[in-house]
């Protein structure tokens, strides 16, 4: 073997066995990390993506995820001048930054910079080091090579917007920009993103909460070299120049920390959750509720809910005035906890009487002392107005009126209508439902009285409520019947507002418990519905809290800061009635022991539509359906129409049936003793 041959034999051999080690070495690097169990910050969205509220990871940092959509398009131009202008060319490493460290390790003695790409710096967060060596560097190196296979350029650099350190406990741009501006780092100035750029190449020596004057030349250092590299004109760097530094640490977004709370007990396993709520809204009337509850009293919380009528999702949640608040019990969640409703019952309890043919708003009831075996409800003031309208009975929350009406309709049936639609009443221990229980003898969440009231706003049909985006609500359920629902709308609308608010603004009911421990105000307009409790968390009373003075300033308020112009309620349904009191059909003219329409022992009536009515047809099988009301009769009831009987009518009193086509129709009840009733309509 000639001695060229021997020279070119070793060599091989020598490169082979470096390859081989080298490999080996890799090897025994083990899998390179990619970021897939990294702990990050839980955080909580609203309806548009905006933060609610995040949560520091097990080990207290801020580590909030983020990518190239969540960032400023200038920050991250800045950071590529600054750090990697090559980046996107090449392969994790960089051969000309590396020459350059190279150089300038052989003339000073030692490393002055380490030629490092953002995938290295990236490598270098993921696996972090002690010291700064050549073993540190290489395994740099080889990570670095490996993410480049594994990851795509924009997966890289989400990485580094993740993770970069920020000083203290915060990690990556969003923790940072929220920290020290105040907002997201989509919308960035030139200086606030110049100053992110400088920040983690020294990030404790360079905080601007601690060393004001240190981030500020860092940052006009970037400004500079990104004025030599043509990212951004002189003249925007000039101005970004005068930009004050942040000299302090801002609070991140405490928005809905009740709802943020639960949603994340309830999936622990994932960081990001979406809430129905509007960030907007919610921090409105969050400083809303804190504003009253200071203003009322230091052991005073304020909890206040509204809703979208249209889907029953949650738009804001105030569970308590100040969640920090101890003297207030800040943490407790009064939306959810069960208070006495006071009078906010009285509109169902109408309603219900309503659909039942009992009455009409214009029918005359009297509010007169009145005894109920040993039960004598009495109204707020203790007087009594004498003869008045139910319409007027309900604006005003008179007591007796309310209490004969629920004696009609049924304690049993007004508590197994609110609970079929999915609130959730619940009596005394030991107690069954009585009289009382229209007056505020139960108890009740804000959360379903909200739902209940937005029942209303939707013509009768309630929806559960819906606090997280992508959650479908279960079907509508029936809580009253359209024209019952308009009814009690019409007249809440028109029941008188607190001082100085706007009339006819939203249909609104308060409610005063007793003992003067919650105050209540809901309200509602086509669009949305609010409530609002009023009181102290620990139930204790508080003399003079009313509905009225208390809550319904907060309802109204709320509707008004809320940005939204005024909706107006749906129209009349078919088949309501438009009557005064004494053009009204006899049995619905008054209301008393001897005219109550609905007593089993009287026989049965039609009550609507009157005999000789002419009802519109549009000459279509599509078209609505006519409304048949009865009062009176011993169940079950039979119903026919021109003497084919209608579907069963059973114990309903309230019935729907399509006419045929124009020509005179015959209706007619008979109830379980053969009583009967008959009137004969028009169709045309």
């Amino acid at each position: 073997m000639t001695r060229r041959r021997r020279i070119v034999t070793s060599l091989a051999g020598a490169a082979a066995a470096i390859a081989l080690a080298g490999g080996a070495w890799v090897y025994a690097l083990g899998p390179p990390p990619l970021g897939k169990t990294l702990d990050y910050s839980h955080i909580v969205l609203d309806r548009e993506g905006r933060l609610l509220r995040a949560y520091a990871t097990p080990d207290g940092r801020w580590r909030l995820p983020a990518s190239s959509k969540d960032v400023d398009p200038r920050f991250v131009r800045l950071l590529l001048a600054y750090e990697d202008k090559r980046f996107y060319q090449h392969y994790g490493v960089d051969p000309k930054a590396l020459a350059r460290a190279a150089v300038q390790f052989a003339e000073r003695g030692h490393i002055v910079s380490g030629g490092s790409t953002l995938t290295m710096q990236v490598a270098r967060l993921l696996e972090p080091r002690q010291n700064r060596s050549f073993g540190a560097k290489l395994r740099q190196l080889t990570r670095a090579l490996q993410l480049e296979l594994a990851l795509g350029k924009d997966d890289i650099l989400a990485l580094y917007l993740t993770l970069a350190p920020y000083g203290g406990n915060l990690e990556g741009i969003r923790a940072a920009s929220l920290s020290y501006f105040g907002k997201e780092s989509r919308r960035l100035t030139l200086g606030e993103a110049a100053l992110l750029v400088a920040l983690p190449q020294s990030p404790e020596w360079r905080r601007p909460d601690r060393n004001p004057q240190a981030a500020q030349a860092a940052r006009d250092r970037v400004l500079d070299r990104a004025v030599a590299a043509g990212v951004v004109p002189n003249d925007e760097v000039v101005r970004a120049k005068y930009e004050s530094v942040p000299t302090a640490r801002k609070q991140l977004p405490m928005l809905a920390a009740h709802a943020a709370d639960q949603v994340v007990v309830a999936e622990p396993d994932r960081r990001i959750h979406r809430l129905t709520i509007d960030a907007n809204l919610q921090k409105t009337l969050q400083d809303l509720a804190r504003e009253r509850a200071r203003a009322l009293g230091p052991d005073i919380s304020v909890a206040i809910l509204a809703v979208d009528n249209a889907s029953g999702e949650v738009r804001a949640r105030i569970a308590s005035a100040d969640y920090f608040d101890t003297q207030r019990a800040g943490q407790v969640d009064m939306t959810n906890a069960l208070r006495s409703p006071g009078s906010t019952l009285k509109p169902f309890i109408y309603g219900l009487g309503f659909e039942d043919g009992l009455l009409h708003p214009e029918t005359l009831i009297d509010d007169r002392p009145a005894r109920y075996g040993s039960y004598t409800p009495e109204n707020f003031d203790l007087t009594f107005q004498g003869t008045v309208t139910v319409r007027r009975a309900l604006q005003l929350s008179l007591n007796v009126p309310a209490i004969a009406v629920l004696g009609k309709v049924g304690v049993s049936r007004l508590s197994a209508r609110l609970t079929q639609t999915g609130a959730a009443l619940v009596l005394p221990k030991g107690e069954a439902p009585g009289l009382a229980m229209g007056l505020g003898g139960v108890g009740i969440r804000l959360t379903d009285l909200v739902m209940l009231y937005s029942g209303l706003a939707r013509q009768g049909l309630a929806v559960p409520l819906i606090e997280r985006v992508g959650l479908q609500s279960w079907d509508s359920r029936r809580l009253l019947d359209p024209v019952a629902a308009w009814y009690v709308g019409n007249i809440l609308l028109g029941a008188p507002p607190p001082d100085n608010a706007p009339h006819g603004r939203i249909a609104f009911k308060t409610g005063t418990s007793y003992g003067y421990r919650d105050a209540w105000a809901v309200g509602f307009d086509g669009r949305m519905t609010v409530g609002v409790w009023v009181g102290r968390p620990d139930g204790a009373p508080v003399p003079g809290l009313v509905g009225r003075a208390a809550a319904a300033p907060i309802l109204f308020d709320a509707f008004a800061r809320s940005g939204l112009a005024p909706a107006p309620l749906p129209r009349a349904p078919k088949g309501a009635m438009f009557a005064t009191s004494g053009k009204l059909p006899p049995p619905l003219q008054h209301f008393g022991p001897a005219a109550a329409a609905g007593s089993e022992s009287e026989p049965p009536r039609i009550m609507f539509p009157p005999a000789g009515a002419r009802i519109e047809w549009t000459g279509s099988q599509a078209s609505e359906p006519v409304a048949l009301k009865i009062a009176g009769g011993l169940a079950p009831l039979t119903v026919m129409v021109n003497g084919v009987p209608l579907e069963a009518g059973g114990t309903r009193r309230t019935l729907f049936f399509q006419p045929d086509g124009p020509g005179f129709v015959r209706l007619t009840v008979m109830d379980a003793r053969g009583a009967a009733d008959s009137v004969m309509v028009r169709v045309q």
